[in-house]
């Protein structure tokens, strides 16, 4: 197939130009920035001789190539901890880098490494309030590792939420520089996750007790690599195909295996081909453009992703000189078809989503379309065509043939031509509570729509009492406010999904209003979520009070409070002091005080 069989999709299109020209002034410093850096040529030949023997003493036999300045010399930037399965594996991929960077002729240092929280581990903690913020500790601790200034090209080896954007942040500031990011690969499938979800629901009932929990639990998440389920770390190595940042079919090959090792080898050997010291010089900030941001929508509308890619993807396209606004992901959606079905979607997992054609046949389709940029730059080559083929260990080779041209489970994976919905599923909502998102391709139909009286809450601690107590016996909007970047880092809320969820199951119509997030791993229970302006900020959920109807239309993009005397109200002021100290919190005040607002990424540092 190539990149030109077929028109470009008029919205897609249309789209592509409005941030190109909404971002035109932003996007040309840019390039002028990165350029300036790149006319400057291999950057260790501006080092003195002093600079240089600090940055070598320990590097043995690579001294001398190192101080010869005609080797390429890749920089690693790992979030190798052993807390986390998915970053477990890259204890390894930093020897098997060096090794593979010495048989291309280069050479490869570990720049630095970036701290890799969990948000499995912080759900519903105190830690969970600098999740997000971890995100610009990750674009910062990667811009020290790399302005040692020694480096011809960057590796990234990170995986889950909020490390990938992190990642991404850095390789666009240091844009002059190509940028290639190594996967580790998702775990072998443990407990089904609709499994795993009723065991959930009967704890929240009080059915089953703690030990039952803890079993099924850890028969879920049970080994090295992502979970298995479609949320944010599995969104992002889905993101950083279609942009064009993994080697084709890279993303979800699991850990420890030799395709896996064939690929990380293979990824090392390509980074050194596309340095300025190479013959195919492929600068991250020119690969990072319009085209490839657009197309990273289009797979997050296609595969149904995680929302926490509404907040990461702008703060992302910033540091790379775009704007891109909620509206873009509202066109988008609109005519993206839904062509997966991976749990919380569906019942099936990531492995088995790559088994039934995965991201290649995806690809394939989508291209065909007109649904995506074909012409797009990629670390592979020129145009995404390369990114319908799958990778492929043959007599211990590594090879690259066509993926499944037709999907091999139509239950997980379809057509774009007759996907499982027309849309995408994420819907812009607007009204005079604020702007906000809302996934709906895993809610029925039946509640997509939702208006009730208002339930309003400080925490989600508060609204898991009152589920224990009883108190919800009608119709609700449940209202959890003071949950935005300002506020206390806009943790996610994934603990109240058994509660919602048991009582949409007991027949009520029930619904989640926030200016916090939701995780990714939820989804059937309707939820406005990044409402803003956040309550801290004064914005319109700090003038709700119970008993308010509130309306959530989710297919045409409406949150409203019907009460006509909502905008004279005063906006309630709540104490926030408790989430500013303990267990680091009181370290992120600066951070709480800078933040943007959800509607430009919540970034602190750009």
């Amino acid at each position: 197939m190539t990149d030109t069989a077929t028109p470009l999709n008029s919205t897609i299109a249309r789209v592509t130009d409005r941030i190109r020209e909404r971002s035109k002034g932003m996007r040309d410093d840019y390039l002028a920035r990165i350029g300036e850096a790149a006319s400057k040529g291999v950057a260790r030949a501006h080092l003195t001789c002093g600079n240089q023997a600090h940055a070598y003493a320990a590097m043995g036999d690579a001294k001398e190539a190192l101080a010869a300045g005609r080797a390429p010399n890749i920089g690693i930037v790992t979030a190798y901890n052993d807390m986390l399965s998915a970053h477990q594996p890259y204890e390894t991929f930093p020897q098997l880098i060096k090794k593979a960077a010495a048989e291309a002729g280069a050479t490869a240092q570990v720049a630095g490494g970036v701290p890799a929280m969990c948000d499995g581990v912080t759900q519903g903690q105190p830690g969970m309030e600098l999740s997000l913020f971890s995100r610009d500790v990750i674009a910062l601790a990667s811009g020290v590792a790399l302005s040692h200034n020694t480096f011809d090209a960057a590796i990234y080896l990170g995986v889950c939420d909020k490390i990938v954007p992190g990642l991404i942040m850095a390789a666009a500031t240091f844009g002059h520089i190509p940028a290639i990011f190594l996967p580790a690969g998702p775990m072998t499938s443990g407990l089904p996750n609709d499994e795993k979800s009723r065991i959930r629901n009967l704890y929240a009932t009080g059915e089953v007790g703690r030990e039952e929990l803890m079993k099924a639990e850890m028969a879920s998440y049970h080994g090295p690599g992502t979970c298995t389920f479609y949320g944010t770390a599995n969104t992002n190595q889905m993101l950083m195909e279609f942009m064009g940042l993994h080697l084709p079919g890279a993303s979800f090959v699991n850990p420890n295996t030799p395709l896996r090792e064939a690929l990380t080898i293979a990824g090392a050997k390509r980074a050194a081909e596309i340095t300025a010291l190479g013959n195919d010089y492929r600068p991250a900030g020119e690969i990072l453009d319009e085209r490839a941001f657009v197309n990273g929508l289009v797979g997050l509308m296609a595969t149904g992703g995680s929302t926490n890619l509404v907040l990461h993807l702008p703060a992302m396209a910033k540091a790379a000189g775009i704007a891109l606004d909620l509206e873009d992901f509202d066109d988008i959606s609109d005519v993206v078809p839904l062509m997966a079905k991976v749990y919380p979607n569906g019942l099936a997992d990531v492995n088995h989503f790559h088994a039934a054609g995965g991201l290649q046949f995806m690809i394939r389709e989508l291209l065909k379309e007109g649904l995506m940029h074909g012409d797009a730059k990629t670390v592979a080559g020129d145009g995404m065509a390369r990114y319908a083929q799958e990778p492929k260990l043959i007599d211990g080779k590594l090879t690259w043939e066509d993926g499944a041209e037709e999907s091999l489970n139509d239950k997980i994976l379809r057509p774009a031509s007759s996907g499982f919905a027309k849309t995408g599923g994420l819907k812009q909502l607007n009204g005079n509570l604020g702007r906000g998102v809302i996934k709906i391709s895993a809610v029925a139909e039946e509640h997509r729509v939702v208006e009730a009286k208002a339930r309003i809450f400080k925490d989600q601690s508060e609204v898991k009492d009152a589920f224990t107590r009883g108190e919800f016996t009608e119709d609700t909007i449940v209202v959890v406010r003071f949950q935005g970047p300002k506020a206390n880092g806009m943790p996610e809320l994934h603990s109240l999904t058994p509660v919602l969820s048991v009582l949409q199951q007991r027949g009520l119509k029930v619904a989640l209003v926030t200016d916090g997030r939701m995780s990714g791993a939820s989804g059937k229970v309707p939820a406005a979520i990044h409402v803003s302006p956040e309550a801290a900020n004064g914005g319109p959920l700090a003038k709700l009070r119970d008993g308010d109807i509130v309306r959530l239309d989710a297919p045409k993009g409406e949150l409203t409070c019907l009460s006509a005397d909502l905008d004279t109200r005063e906006a309630v002021v709540e104490d926030l002091s408790a989430n500013h100290v303990g267990l680091g919190r009181e370290l992120f005040e600066a951070f709480r005080n800078q933040v943007g607002p959800s509607t430009s990424g919540a970034a602190v540092v750009v």
